[in-house]
Order: C-alpha cells, then sequence, then structure tokens
C-alpha cells in the first residue's frame, strides 16, 4: 500500500527527520491559507499516486498566495495517470545548494532490507544506478539486531560522501531505516534530500509504501494519518467490488481470502496459494478463459469468509460460473473451502453444479469435502491434476455451456 507525498512527508517527520514547513490542501482557499503562513515563494503539488507529475503540469511555482490559489485550483481539477488529486501539498520553495538521495528497500534475493545512498538526487535512483554506479552507496540490514549508527555511515561513505556531510546525514539515514522497519515497509526513500545554505539537511520529498498485509499491524499509524481502511492505493483508485473484497478479508481474522482485483471477463476465479494464484490466472488465459477476476484464498479460512468471497465473485455482473483452485497441499480445509462456496451458491438461488464450473483444493480433510462436492455434484478433482489441466477443465466448461447455449 502506497502513501501520499503529504503522508511520506508527516511519517519522516515524526521519524525526527527535518521536514519543510509544508501544508496538505483540498481547497484552493486551504492553499492560499498555507501559503499566507509559510509566507514567500511556495510549490503547488499534486496529490496523486502516480509519476510525472511535473510534466503533467501538477507542479508549480506560485509568488503570492493569490497566484498559490489560482495555481491548487487547476491542478485540483487536473487528472495525472488516470488519477484525481486527493489534494495539493504546499511546500516552501527551498533555496537548495546539492539534491542527496535516501532510501531503504526490501531486497527480494537477499530477504532483507537493504539501505541505499547517493550524494545525486532528484533523479530516479535506477538511473543513477546504472549512470554512475560509484556515486551509489549500499548495505543490507538485519531485520533483528539493533541498527547502528555505523551501518548508515558505512552506506554514505561508499557513495564517497565524507566529512561534516556525513556526520550529519548518518542520523538521518540510520531513521529512515527505523521506520522502514517499525511501520513494516518495503519503500522508503527521500528524494530528495536537500542540503540548504547554511549547511542543514532538509527532506524536500518522500515516497513509501508498507506491505498489505501489515495494515492490521499499523492501523494505528493509518487512523492517525487518516487513511481509510477500505483504501487499497493500487496504481489505480478500487473499484467497488475490489474494495468489498478489502471487506470480507477484514470481516474474520481467520485465513485470507484477499488480493481481489477486478476485470472484466465471464468466469470468476476463487484461487489461492500465492504464486500459484498467479500460475493459475495465467494458465486460464492461456486456454483461452477470461478471469472475471482475481483473489487470493489460503490460510484455513472460515466457512463464512470462504462463502462471502464466493457470492462476491458469482454477483459480478457477467461472470457465468466461477472456478475454486488452489496449488499445493496446505493446512486449508478443502471441506470448509467446499461448504463456503456451496453455501454462496443456495444462498444466491444457484445449483452448485451448475455454477461451480471445476473445483481443485488439495489439503486438509480432503475425503470429507470430496464427499460434499460429490453430493452437489460438483466436478471436481485431487492432486494428480495439474493446475494446467485443471485450468483447462474450467475454461472447457464454460466455454462449453456457451457454446450449447448457442446451439
Amino acid at each position: 500500500m502506497r502513501f501520499f507525498e503529504y503522508e511520506a512527508r508527516e511519517i519522516v517527520r515524526r521519524a525526527g527527520i527535518p521536514v519543510t514547513d509544508f501544508g496538505f490542501a483540498k481547497t484552493p482557499a486551504e492553499a492560499r491559507e498555507i501559503a499566507q503562513r509559510i509566507g514567500g515563494p511556495v510549490v503547488i503539488k499534486s496529490q496523486v499516486l502516480s509519476g510525472g507529475r511535473m510534466k503533467a503540469g501538477g507542479v508549480r511555482f506560485a509568488d503570492s498566495p493569490e497566484e498559490a490559489e489560482a495555481h491548487a485550483q487547476a491542478i485540483l481539477a487536473l487528472e495525472i495517470g488516470g488519477h484525481m488529486p486527493r489534494g495539493v501539498l504546499v511546500d516552501p520553495k527551498a533555496e537548495v545548494e546539492q539534491e542527496y538521495y535516501a532510501g531503504v528497500v526490501w531486497d527480494g534475493t537477499r530477504k532483507l532490507p537493504v539501505m541505499i545512498f547517493s550524494p545525486v538526487g532528484g533523479i530516479d535512483i535506477e538511473q543513477v544506478a546504472a549512470e554512475q554506479p560509484e556515486q551509489v552507496g549500499r548495505r543490507h540490514i538485519s531485520t533483528i539486531l539493533p541498527l547502528s549508527d555505523f551501518a548508515a555511515k558505512e552506506t554514505i561513505a561508499r557513495a564517497g560522501v565524507s566529512g561534516g556531510e556525513l556526520t550529519k546525514i548518518v542520523p538521518i539515514l540510520r531513521r529512515l531505516a527505523e521506520l522502514f522497519l517499525r511501520y513494516d515497509m518495503t519503500l522508503a526513500e527521500i528524494n530528495p534530500l536537500g542540503r540548504l545554505p547554511d549547511g542543514s539537511f532538509v527532506a524536500l520529498d518522500a515516497h513509501m509504501e508498507i506491505e498489505n498485509e501489515a495494515r492490521g499491524r499499523q492501523r494505528e499509524l493509518l487512523l492517525e494519518l487518516g487513511v481509510d481502511p477500505t483504501e487499497t492505493r493500487q496504481a489505480r483508485e478500487a473499484t467497488p467490488f475490489e474494495i468489498a473484497g478489502e471487506e470480507v478479508d477484514s470481516s474474520d481474522h481467520r485465513g485470507v481470502a484477499g488480493n481481489v482485483t477486478e476485470f472484466d471477463g465471464n468466469l470468476g476465479l476463487v484461487i489461492g496459494a500465492g504464486g500459484g494464484s498467479l500460475t493459475l490466472f495465467d494458465a486460464v488465459r492461456a486456454h483461452g478463459g477470461r478471469p472475471a477476476n482475481y483473489c487470493e484464498i489460503g490460510g484455513n479460512p472460515s466457512v463464512r469468509k470462504a462463502a462471502g468471497l464466493a457470492k462476491l465473485v458469482l454477483s459480478k455482473p457477467g461472470v457465468e460460473r466461477i472456478a475454486v483452485m488452489m496449488s499445493i497441499v496446505s493446512n486449508t480445509r478443502v471441506d470448509i473451502v467446499a461448504r463456503g462456496v456451496i453455501k454462496a451458491c443456495l444462498e444466491l438461488g444457484y445449483d452448485p453444479a451448475e455454477k461451480i464450473a471445476f473445483f481443485r483444493i488439495p489439503g486438509a480433510w480432503e475425503e470429507e469435502g470430496f464427499k460434499i462436492l460429490q453430493k452437489y455434484g460438483i466436478d471436481y478433482a485431487d492432486r494428480s491434476v495439474s493446475l494446467n489441466e485443471a485450468a483447462r477443465r474450467a475454461v472447457e466448461k464454460i466455454q462449453g455451456a456457451n457454446e450449447e447455449a448457442v446451439r
């Protein structure tokens, strides 16, 4: 889940990292008031979860409160990357002598966070790493052992920074790493970190993302920032269907029924097992199927949660049938998922044998689950049937039904 810049700047400020005297405004009048409080030239920035704000006209400079108000009015009506702005950030126009990059990201290969620093800021760190690798310092840090100043100092020194600059930046990078760990983040970066004429440093922009699965653990932070619990913060605004999926998952602590993403196909999916979910989704498409959604179910959900997810998918306009599939043997009880999806069909007035195109979940209590599926005449398979074959059968079932209808 991504944070807007004004939220990320607030997180940085709370961590004790110097920031400018910024303000967040939802209306042009509020932008004018903030500009009056700041005094002097300001920058008006569109608050959207997409890049390219400057090129799109979403970042403008104002020399007076009146000009700030006019720019805010124009920016608030400007769509950028398919997003309408949440508001605008009003920031003092700082006199900067040099821009730096400071960040902490999750290294999926090493399964550890890595601190990154460069004296070249204001542009993508990937570009700096490709064109000037000697200007980028990196160091992995532990998620268990205490974080030391030395780790931050070594990272900064590797990028060629020394002396007084090094001493002043060390606590900033260390605190950035601390908030990364404290808030279960996958990304925490300040770009640019600006050095002012008096030699002090200040965060001029910040980008933060946390694990979606950590939202429960970080509920206090999200509430303090005013983040709505239903917000998914994906690359686009969540649809009502996707928001409803989040509500199903949060309605019961048992198991998972989340990561719901809406598509426009006719085959609803109730699928699970992490990477197996992606494999199943791709397999359905490879066999000519049109998925109506992506989701993940697992971790031994309750009957109510399984039914809630299945009912949501079945109720989606255009969905003709659902496929219930999982890739690996797990502790997920087959009988519970079977009861859940059948319950959803019955409560919606459908014949489970007609609405469930195919069922393949290897797991605990298989025999009991298969007996339930047999009772309702549902086409199912055990673990001897591959994911690819299961996807093919599900697609074949829905395509066959459509061909029969045409005849």
